[in-house]
């Protein structure tokens, strides 16, 4: 018996100690075995056919593999699942998602949710999980919401997740909701856009009333310090912050404000602080704001009304 133990106690612990009735069987050990240890409360069974062989707390490499070898072979992390492998959330997710081949059935399970693919998109890792572009374009097509999607795209570059491969996963759907939403986009992003506020900005704000294209994520070297831009006007003096959730969490700092008096010092450059309701709630007064400051620069356009009901101030 102490041999056996050790035996299966290797086997699973390189195996983020998930074993199946099958591979037990490989082992020489018993058929009633896996049920005995589970109804001594010894081992664990998230899955039919599928022990961990522990007790206590399952952490997320014990809940991913469990649910692949519950799933077969082919199978692998796709979704929220495939998300939080590769870092694109941080939350874990409560529902292991798994994609497997079109022709495998799989019985429903709670805790898991499995999507049956025609075509199985490129996968790989210990515990195999769809590649990160094409993860994106799987969470992009559950997604309706204008500033989730941007948010999306955005989490992809700070994962480190090429535009590029995104486009081309992209390319490579038969099917695939919001295209040209999607290049738009990726455009955006591209182009410096970093959270669905800069984005709101740029078309709600800038585009939509006819101001200046600006510079984003503009870097300069201020009182000894690089420091860096939401959104900038060099030509016309101006830059603009955009207080989002993401950098700027408790609202202005310290930092903020000697930032903000450096520049106007040393550089002579007026700088504008918008938050959230400024760009999506007003955004026509905020353009109107952002107009006068760019004309005291020397602009010497205008701003435009967005629509019929627009509130610009002029």
């Amino acid at each position: 018996m102490p041999e056996r133990a050790h035996l299966i106690a290797r086997f699973a612990g390189a195996r983020d100690d998930v074993i199946s009735r099958r591979q037990l069987a490989g082992l020489g050990v018993p058929p009633g075995f896996l049920d005995d240890q589970v109804r001594r409360r010894i081992w664990q069974r998230p899955y039919p056919g599928v022990a961990v062989v522990h007790s206590g707390p399952m952490n997320w490499p014990t809940r991913a593999r469990a649910a692949l070898v519950y799933c077969g072979e082919g199978a692998a992390l796709s979704h929220s699942a495939a998300a939080f492998q590769w870092g694109l959330t941080k939350t874990m997710p409560r529902t292991v998602e798994v994609s497997v081949p079109w022709r495998r059935r799989v019985v429903a399970q709670r805790g898991l949710l499995v999507h049956l693919r025609r075509a199985m998109p490129d996968n790989y890792g210990v515990l195999p999980t769809v590649h990160p572009p094409e993860t994106v374009i799987d969470l992009w097509d559950h997604l309706s919401d204008p500033d989730a999607a941007i948010a999306l795209l955005c989490d992809a570059v700070r994962a480190r997740i090429s535009l590029e491969a995104i486009a081309r996963a992209a390319a490579g759907r038969r099917r695939l909701s919001r295209r040209k939403f999607l290049d738009e986009l990726l455009t955006h992003v591209r182009d410096g856009v970093e959270s669905p506020l800069e984005r709101r900005y740029r078309v709600d704000v800038e585009r939509r009333h006819g101001l200046p294209r600006s510079v984003l994520q503009l870097r300069d070297l201020v009182g000894g310090r690089w420091i860096r831009a939401d959104v900038g006007y060099p030509r016309y003096r101006l830059r603009v912050e955009l207080d989002g959730a993401l950098a700027h969490p408790g609202g202005r700092t310290a930092a903020d404000t000697w930032r903000d008096n450096a520049v106007l010092i040393e550089r002579e450059e007026r700088t504008l602080r918008y938050r959230w309701p400024h760009v999506a709630l007003t955004p026509c007064r905020t353009a109107a704001q952002v107009a006068a400051a760019l004309a005291l620069g020397g602009w010497r356009g205008a701003a435009r009304p967005c629509g019929a009901g627009c509130r610009l101030e002029r």
